[in-house]
C-alpha cells in the first residue's frame, strides 16, 4: 500500500512530466517586418527561406509571419526600434536609415571599400559578421542578431547619362544613409536622403534625377523603367554597398525553450549573413539582366576616370574618422580592421 508520502511524490512527478511536456510542445510565433515588398530580392530569396528553415527544423513548433512593406506600422527608420522594444518579433533594415548610430558599422559604407566582382556582397557579408561581433558588439546589445550583410556593389542609375564627375554635378541623387549623402556632396551632386522604397516616386515625379542603389533592388522599385542610364566603375572596387541588420527582440529570444533556441541559433550568425550577401549578389544578376533586356544603356567608367572619383570621394574616410574620434572610436583602426577582414574573405 501506497504511503501519503509516496502518493504525494508521484503527484509532483506526473505534475512535473505533464509541464515539462508543456514546455516541449509550445507553439511560438515570430512576426517579422521590413520595408521591401515581398517580391523584393532579400525578402523572396533569403527572409522567405529563413522562414521556411525556422518552421520545418522547430517541426512546426515555431511559425513566422512576414510582413513587407511597413504593413505593421511606423517607417523604415523606425524597424530597429521595433524589435528593441518588441513591437515586432524579428526586422530587417538598413543601418544607416538611423544615422549616427550604428557608427561603428557606418566603416562598410566607406566609398570604395567593398570589391566590385560577382561574390562581393557575399564578402563583404562575411566581413560584417565578423566585424560586428569583434568591434561593434555594444550597438547591438539591445537585439539578438541574427545576420548583418551588406548589399552588392553600389552604382548610380539617371534619367541623363553619368559619363565622368562633370556630368554627375548639379544633379539630385537619392542618398540612402549620411555617408553615402556626404559621399554625394563630394562629387558635386546634390543629395536627397530618403529610404528606398520612396525612390520610385521620387523618380516619377522629378524630385529626383537619379538614385545610388545597387543592381538588385531596381526591379522591385521599376527603376529600369523610370532611368535608362546606369553607371559602373572600372577597376577592383565599388562605389559604396551599405550595411544591413537582421534582428530578434532579446525577451522573446529568452522567452523560447532551450531547444527552440537552438533552432533559432542554428539559422543565425555567420552562415546565414553570407547567404544574405549571396542573395544580393545573384538578386544583381537579374537586376541588370533586366536593365539590359529594357534596352537601358550601361556606362562603365574606365580606370583612370574611376580614379578620379576615387581621389574626390576619399575624404569622406577623413571626415568619418574626424567625426568618431570626437566620440572617442578610433576610426583608423576600425578602417584597418575592415579591410583586413575583407581581404581575408575575399582570398577564401
Amino acid at each position: 500500500m501506497k504511503t501519503p508520502w509516496t502518493l504525494r511524490a508521484l503527484s509532483v512527478a506526473v505534475g512535473g512530466a505533464v509541464l515539462a511536456g508543456a514546455a516541449w510542445a509550445q507553439q511560438v510565433t515570430l512576426r517579422v517586418h521590413h520595408f521591401l515588398p515581398a517580391q523584393g530580392s532579400i525578402p523572396k530569396m533569403a527572409i522567405e527561406p529563413w522562414a521556411k528553415k525556422v518552421e520545418a527544423d522547430s517541426g512546426g513548433r515555431i511559425k513566422v509571419q512576414v510582413f513587407p512593406s511597413m504593413q505593421l506600422g511606423g517607417t523604415p527608420a523606425q524597424l530597429f526600434d521595433q524589435t528593441k522594444d518588441g513591437v515586432v518579433d524579428v526586422s530587417w533594415t538598413v543601418l544607416g536609415y538611423t544615422p549616427g548610430r550604428f557608427q561603428r558599422m557606418e566603416v562598410f559604407e566607406i566609398p570604395f571599400m567593398a570589391p566590385s566582382h560577382d561574390r562581393s556582397a557575399e564578402v563583404m557579408s562575411k566581413a560584417a559578421w565578423d566585424f560586428a561581433n569583434k568591434f561593434a558588439a555594444d550597438e547591438f546589445k539591445d537585439v539578438k542578431l541574427l545576420a548583418v550583410h551588406t548589399h552588392g556593389p553600389g552604382l548610380i542609375h539617371t534619367k541623363q547619362p553619368v559619363t565622368g564627375l562633370e556630368s554627375l554635378r548639379g544633379m539630385k541623387i537619392r542618398g540612402g544613409t549620411r555617408i553615402v549623402n556626404n559621399m554625394l556632396v563630394k562629387l558635386g551632386a546634390t543629395p536627397v536622403g530618403m529610404p528606398v522604397p520612396q525612390v520610385t516616386e521620387a523618380l516619377s515625379k522629378g524630385v529626383i534625377d537619379g538614385t545610388t542603389i545597387p543592381w538588385e533592388v531596381g526591379p522591385s522599385l521599376r527603376v529600369h523603367e523610370i532611368v535608362k542610364n546606369h553607371t559602373t566603375f572600372g577597376g577592383d572596387r565599388a562605389l559604396y554597398t551599405m550595411a544591413f541588420a537582421f534582428s530578434m527582440n532579446k525577451a522573446k529570444y529568452e522567452s523560447l525553450p532551450p531547444d527552440l533556441k537552438k533552432v533559432i541559433d542554428a539559422n543565425s550568425g555567420a552562415a546565414l549573413s553570407a547567404a544574405f550577401g549571396k542573395a544580393m549578389d545573384e538578386a544583381d544578376k537579374i537586376g541588370r539582366d533586366i536593365a539590359l533586356k529594357a534596352g537601358n544603356k550601361i556606362t562603365q567608367l574606365d580606370i583612370a576616370e574611376t580614379q578620379r572619383w576615387l581621389r574626390t570621394a576619399s575624404s569622406v574616410e577623413d571626415d568619418w574618422v574626424k567625426e568618431v574620434k570626437g566620440k572617442g572610436i578610433d576610426g583608423v583602426a576600425l578602417l584597418r580592421e575592415a579591410r583586413a577582414l575583407i581581404k581575408q574573405h575575399d582570398t577564401k
